[in-house]
């Protein structure tokens, strides 16, 4: 077993752990991946402002999001898929995060389904929804994140249309695998990726499969899929939504200070300041650098959030200084899924929190609250 020290880490074993198609489907963006590359870039970019001769003997990274107390500001983002970087992937992620004490967010297009999920756990999490063009559904999809006491959603809205990503048209990938000649010799590498697949609960959409008429098989599953985003998403479906859930809602995938200021007008709880990972699209703005004015614009009206491109406690760090109450990560909790399964994504979290201590401490600061602008040197 290496040491494992830091995300990357975690990363280079994933990529050795899972078929090319899904550790792919994780670790790429859309067209020249510029955008998706700027979210890693720009965080780096941002240097820390060292401070020495504080008292930082007692710290914590404690806070809340929404409210409720988490470990330190960051949810597991919703990420398609993560049932097949490891079987049962999605129980296991929402396991490690309950037990960590942060939240998890179940994606639409997650191979554990809703039920799955709360069955697995004890205490409440978060669901995230795409508007599709069958509305039915998707009434029905908030009605089973209701009973399954789902304490938030996540509606995102940048995916009105789907981002064009090279890797997975070159890969074939579909869920479950195309059997095809590239596909097996690959999945021949991984045997130990296969070996807990067959033993896995579900190999396909588990929001979708047996919901939905006409969508009961493989093939007429994916053609449904493929059918439902929908691009007249707009304000009105916002608020329908609102309607239709009637608890806490997060608006994910806003990057400009306008729409920022549609949300507040919507009357959601929070939003996150987010590009899709970088793989909608390309050539937007860094997620770190449309942070600070969507925060000016919108002050303490809303919680505001970012997700993209972190990797570290000094990521996480950084965020908080340019005004972000939380964050979300996607890839890095999926590196450790992809890598050591339900202890990868325990020790993504705690490779991050880690350095968020460590770096708060050299900073000269005690906790999340004394996060401010003055912590980073802004080349921007």
């Amino acid at each position: 077993m290496p040491v494992i020290t830091c995300i990357e880490d975690l990363r280079l074993l994933h990529k050795k752990n899972a078929p090319r198609a899904f550790y792919d489907y994780v670790d790429a963006g859309s067209y020249t991946e510029g955008t998706y590359r700027a979210n890693s870039d720009d965080l780096a970019a941002l240097k820390l402002r060292q401070r020495v001769a504080v008292n930082v003997d007692e710290r914590s990274t404690r806070t809340t999001m929404l409210g409720t107390d988490v470990t330190m500001p960051t949810a597991l983002a919703p990420v398609g898929l993560t049932g097949m970087q490891w079987a049962d992937g999605e129980i296991l992620a929402a396991r490690a995060a309950e037990k960590f004490g942060v939240p998890f967010t179940l994606s639409t297009m997650s191979i554990g389904s809703i039920e799955d999920i709360a069955e697995a756990t004890s205490k409440p999490f978060w669901f995230q929804l795409y508007v599709m063009r069958d509305r039915d559904f998707i009434r029905r999809l908030i009605g089973r994140a209701k009973a399954a006491k789902c304490s938030a959603l996540v509606l995102t809205l940048d995916l009105q249309i789907i981002g064009q990503r090279h890797k997975d048209l070159k890969n074939g990938m579909t869920v479950p695998p195309k059997i095809t000649l590239s596909n097996v010799i690959d999945m021949m590498t991984k045997p130990a990726w296969g070996l807990r697949m067959l033993g896995a609960k579900r190999r396909v959409f588990g929001n979708i499969m047996g919901h939905v008429k006409g969508a009961e098989g493989i093939v007429s599953l994916s053609k449904w899929t493929a059918s439902q985003f929908d691009p007249r998403l707009d304000w009105k479906d916002v608020d329908w939504v609102k309607n239709e859930w009637g608890g806490k809602l997060i608006l994910k995938g806003i990057q400009d200070p306008d729409d920022a200021r549609m949300a507040v007008k919507a009357g959601a709880d929070a939003i996150v300041v987010s590009n899709h990972g970088g793989r909608q699209l390309d050539g937007a703005l860094s997620s770190i650098r449309a942070l600070p004015p969507i925060v000016d614009a919108v002050g303490s009206d809303i919680e505001v959030w970012m997700d993209g491109g972190i990797r570290s406690g000094q990521d996480l760090l950084k965020a908080l200084a340019l005004g972000a109450k939380g964050t979300m990560i996607g890839r890095a909790f999926n590196f450790g899924l992809g890598a050591l399964g339900q202890a990868g994504v325990t020790a993504a979290l705690e490779i991050i929190q880690k350095e968020f201590d460590t770096s708060m401490a050299l900073c000269g600061l005690r906790n999340p609250g004394e996060i401010t602008r003055n912590a980073v040197l802004n080349p921007y």
